[in-house]
C-alpha cells in the first residue's frame, strides 16, 4: 500500500507537470498570437497635425499587413520618400514593406507622380483595396508619409509592439503648404549640440512638414564650425573659458556673478557639416547657415585680433548680454577674411540663402576707429549705421557673385538693403511688413511669437530658467504672419520661422522640452494658415503627442492638458 500510494503520488506529479506543459505551450500559442498576430483597429476620427487642406472620412479601413507590397516612382527623391515609409512601419512590422515593380489588383502603398500638383501637394486615399499617394515630387510625397504616419493607431508606434495588421481607416486628404518656407533656428552657438542631436531635431522638423533648417553658427560665445584658411576659429573661437551661472544681469558684471569654471566647446568638421546637410536633405530640409556679421563677433575677434578695430587680444564672450566688440568694415582684411569663410560655407551649404546676421549691432568701437572713419570719407557715408549698410550691400554683392543670396535680421534694413535681400523679422513684425512694402522678400519671425526660448507659462518658479518672456501655446497659435499687409505685399512674405535661442539652454533634453508643442502650433501656421482652428488643433493634438511619446520626445504639457 505504501508503494501504491507513493506510485499514485508519482503519477499525479507527471500528470501534473504535463498539465502545466500543455498550459504553458497553450500560453506560450496565446502571446504569440497576442504580439505577432493580433491586428490593431483604425483610429477615428483623423486627427493630422498640420491640419489638411480637406479631410474625407470614409466607412471601414485598409488592412495593413507586413507583407504587403510597396510601389515606388523611378523619379529623383523617392529612394528618400521610400526610407521615410520603413522609418515609419518598421517599429511595427519589425521590418520594411517589400519594394515591386508591379502592384497587385488589391492591396499595397502605391506612390504616383502628378503633374496637377505642387511639388509639396499631395493627395492620399486609403480605400479598402490600398495606399495610392499622389504627388508633385517627392517633397509632397514624403509629406503623405508623415500625414499616414498620424492615421496609424497607436500601438503601431510602439517598437515593440510586433504586430502584423494594422488597420487605418479610409480617408482622401488633399493637402498642400499654405507658405513655402516653414523654418526652424537652432542657435548652437551659446551652447553646442552634437550631431546626432540636430539629426534628431531634424526629424523633429520633418514630422511638422517643416522644410528649413537655420543653423545659428556663430556668435559671441562660440565659433562651431571648421573654416580650414581660418584654423585658429575652431582652435580658439570655439572654446569659452568659463560660462555664467544664472540669470544675465546686462551691463556691468561684479563679484556677485558666479560662473562655472569648467571651459565650454565643441564645433562641428566639415565632414560632419556634409552629414548634417546630406541628413537634411533626405527629409526634404533646406540647412541654412548663419555666420554673424558684424556684430556678435567676439569669437572670431578672439581667434584673429586683427578682424577688430583696435587689434586688442579677446577671450571668447563668457556672459551673454550685447558686445560693442564688433568686425572692423574700414579694415579691408576684414573682407578678405568674410569673403574667404563664405568662400567655404558655400562648398558646404547648397542653400540659395546664406544668412549673415547683422543683427544688434553696436557702433561705439566705430564711432573711435580711424579705418572706419577714413572709409566712412572714401565712400561718402554719412552715419555710423550707414557703415554698416556698406558692410551687409558689400557682402551681398559677394553672394551674389557666387549665385547665392543674403538673408539678414530685420537691422539690415537700416543700413538700407538691396530689392534682393531676405528680411527676417524678429523685433515684432514692423520690419518684416516695412519689408514686404519695399518689395524685399521676407520671413515673419518676431519674438513675440517665435521666441521658443520664452517661458511657456506664467508659473516660471516651475519652470526651468528661461530668458523671459511669456508665450502659451495659444500664443503661438494666433500668430498671423501676413497681418496689415494688402495682397500684393502679402506676396513677398515667405512664411514663418521659430527660433530657439540657447543661452538658458544646455541640453537636448531641455532644448526638446522648449520646443514642444509649441513647433506643431507653428508648423501650422505655416502649413496650415488659411485653415486654423484652435480647439480642433488641440484635439489633434493629444493624438499628435503619442507620437513624441513613442519617439521619446520630451515635451511641455501646457496648453495640452488645460
Amino acid at each position: 500500500m505504501n508503494r501504491d500510494g507513493q506510485s499514485r503520488g508519482r503519477g499525479g506529479l507527471r500528470r501534473f507537470a504535463g498539465a502545466l506543459t500543455v498550459a504553458g505551450f497553450v500560453a506560450s500559442i496565446l502571446l504569440l498570437v497576442s504580439s505577432c498576430g493580433r491586428r490593431l483597429e483604425a483610429e477615428r476620427p483623423v486627427a493630422v497635425v498640420p491640419c489638411p487642406e480637406t479631410v474625407v472620412e470614409g466607412e471601414g479601413s485598409f488592412h495593413l499587413t507586413e507583407r504587403m507590397p510597396c510601389l515606388l516612382p523611378d523619379e529623383a527623391g523617392y529612394e528618400a520618400v521610400g526610407e521615410a515609409l520603413d522609418e515609419v512601419l518598421t517599429p511595427c512590422f519589425q521590418h520594411p514593406l517589400t519594394r515591386v515593380r508591379r502592384l497587385p489588383v488589391r492591396g499595397g502603398i502605391r506612390f504616383e507622380c502628378c503633374d496637377t500638383l505642387a511639388d509639396e501637394a499631395y493627395r492620399l486615399e486609403v480605400t479598402h483595396d490600398g495606399i495610392r499617394i499622389l504627388s508633385g515630387a517627392a517633397a509632397g510625397a514624403f509629406y503623405a508619409v508623415q500625414t499616414l504616419r498620424q492615421l496609424l493607431p497607436s500601438g503601431a508606434l510602439d517598437p515593440e509592439s510586433r504586430v502584423r495588421t494594422v488597420e487605418i481607416p479610409t480617408v482622401v486628404i488633399v493637402d498642400r503648404p499654405a507658405m513655402a518656407y516653414r523654418g526652424l533656428m537652432l542657435d548652437v552657438a551659446r551652447h553646442f549640440f552634437t550631431v546626432d542631436e540636430v539629426k534628431r531635431t531634424l526629424d523633429l522638423m520633418a514630422l511638422h512638414k517643416m522644410n528649413v533648417f537655420h543653423w545659428h553658427l556663430t556668435d559671441d560665445q562660440g565659433w562651431r564650425i571648421e573654416i580650414r584658411r581660418y584654423p585658429e576659429l575652431t582652435r580658439v573661437g570655439s572654446v569659452r573659458r568659463r560660462t555664467l551661472i544664472g540669470k544675465d544681469p546686462g551691463g556691468e558684471y561684479d563679484e556677485t556673478c558666479r560662473y562655472d569654471e569648467t571651459p565650454y566647446g565643441g564645433y562641428y568638421t566639415q565632414e560632419q557639416i556634409r552629414e548634417v546637410v546630406e541628413y537634411a536633405a533626405r527629409r526634404f530640409i533646406t540647412v541654412i547657415p548663419e555666420i554673424e556679421f558684424p556684430g556678435h563677433a567676439v569669437a572670431a575677434l578672439a581667434s584673429y585680433p586683427w578682424l577688430s578695430c583696435t587689434g586688442e587680444r579677446y577671450e571668447v564672450r563668457q556672459t551673454w548680454d550685447i558686445d560693442d566688440r564688433v568686425f572692423c568694415p574700414g579694415r579691408e582684411s576684414t573682407f578678405e577674411f568674410i569673403e574667404g569663410v563664405l568662400d567655404e560655407v558655400m562648398e558646404l551649404f547648397p542653400s540659395e540663402w546664406i544668412h549673415i546676421g547683422g543683427d544688434e549691432c553696436p557702433t561705439k568701437m566705430w564711432a573711435g576707429c580711424p579705418h572706419c572713419r577714413e572709409r566712412m570719407r572714401t565712400e561718402e557715408i554719412s552715419d555710423l549705421r550707414g557703415l554698416q549698410g556698406y558692410a551687409t550691400a558689400r557682402v551681398e554683392r559677394f553672394l551674389q557673385a557666387h549665385g547665392r543670396q543674403l538673408i539678414g535680421w530685420d537691422e539690415i534694413l537700416e543700413g538700407g538693403v538691396t530689392p534682393t535681400a531676405v528680411v527676417m523679422s524678429w523685433r515684432g513684425t514692423e520690419g518684416g511688413v516695412r519689408a514686404a512694402r519695399q518689395g524685399n522678400r521676407v520671413v515673419m519671425s518676431p519674438s513675440t511669437y517665435c521666441y521658443f526660448d520664452y517661458y511657456q507659462t506664467e508659473d516660471t518658479d516651475s519652470e526651468p530658467l528661461a530668458w523671459g518672456g511669456f508665450l502659451p501655446l495659444e500664443r503661438v497659435y494666433a500668430f498671423d504672419p501676413l497681418e496689415g499687409l494688402d495682397a500684393g505685399e502679402r506676396c513677398c512674405v515667405l512664411g514663418v520661422q521659430a527660433n530657439l535661442w540657447t543661452e538658458y539652454i544646455p541640453d537636448f533634453d531641455q532644448a526638446q522640452y522648449m520646443l514642444l508643442p509649441r513647433l506643431s502650433a507653428l508648423a501650422e501656421v505655416g502649413w496650415s494658415l488659411d485653415r486654423k482652428n484652435y480647439d480642433d488643433y488641440r484635439r489633434r493634438l493629444r493624438r499628435l503627442i503619442r507620437i513624441y511619446d513613442a519617439a521619446g520626445y520630451r515635451y511641455a504639457r501646457h496648453g495640452i492638458d488645460d
